[in-house]
């Protein structure tokens, strides 16, 4: 697969298709956690995002298929066996059609648009790094596309689990996606959602991500799910630093909406 991360798509025992993020990934071990933890939040604020599983990839199917390798720093190395992180494919191919853009002319196609204004909330919250990704998914005899929002990794600054947030950071690329934006009510209900997320919920999250995800340092988690659970008041001061930054990305909020 295409990104940074070198994914693999690969089928699971379930019989369903996975894109697979391998420990030895050349961006950082964490970046699994990272997957794991943001998929489990956008769950939880109802957001259209695939579903996520622990992978066990046996030592034999990395020795006896060629295609399984990482190129890190000129040199190819075998994927890592055991626990790694699987995001499910988001429409099997023989069930439609799946695109990882759409010409911004095409965005009045996608059924669910409204949604980007909801992950930006959560990509605010968990200081996504990375611009915005996602797919869109057509099934066979409809006419338009559902987005699903994938590829989370670079949340919490990639494998720094830190919290540098920048205005400009976590949005998706073109603006056409938010012209559905007129104020606070079109970031509802995923805004409300996540702000009211218990923290017991975010922690016990925190407790499926196998160990090896980030390399046993349980003081480094709890350190960063703290974060987490702290920035639930912030994130309408981050999307408000993002409205008035130089990109202008709401040109349809209504001026009498503070």
């Amino acid at each position: 697969m295409r990104g940074g991360a070198q994914s693999h798509l690969m089928r699971a025992s379930d019989g369903r298709l996975y894109v697979v993020k391998f420990r030895n990934n050349p961006q950082h071990v964490r970046v699994l956690a990272n997957e794991f933890i943001v998929t489990r939040l956008a769950q939880h604020a109802q957001l259209p995002v695939p579903q996520v599983a622990l992978v066990s990839v046996d030592p034999w199917i990395i020795e006896h298929t060629a295609d399984l390798r990482i190129q890190l720093a000129g040199r190819s190395l075998p994927c890592a066996p055991g626990l790694q992180l699987g995001s499910e494919y988001a429409l099997a191919p023989e069930a439609g059609q799946v695109l990882d853009w759409l010409p911004e002319s095409m965005l009045g196609k996608v059924s669910n648009a409204a949604a980007f204004a909801g992950v930006l909330a959560l990509d605010k919250w968990l200081c996504n790094a990375d611009s915005r990704q996602a797919v869109f998914c057509r099934r066979s005899r409809e006419h338009r596309y559902r987005v699903s929002f994938i590829d989370h990794g670079y949340c919490f600054n990639a494998g720094e689990w830190t919290f540098p947030d920048s205005p400009l950071r976590g949005a998706y690329p073109w603006n056409g996606v938010y012209e559905q934006v007129a104020g606070w009510e079109s970031f509802e209900p995923w805004l409300s959602r996540i702000e009211q997320t218990a923290e017991a919920a975010i922690f016990e999250i925190g407790n499926e991500v196998p160990p090896e995800w980030y390399e046993e340092d349980a003081d480094g988690l709890e350190r960063l799910l703290a974060g987490v659970a702290r920035r639930r008041s912030r994130i309408r001061d981050l999307i408000s630093a993002f409205r008035h930054s130089s990109r202008q990305p709401f040109p349809n909020w209504r001026k009498d909406v503070m």
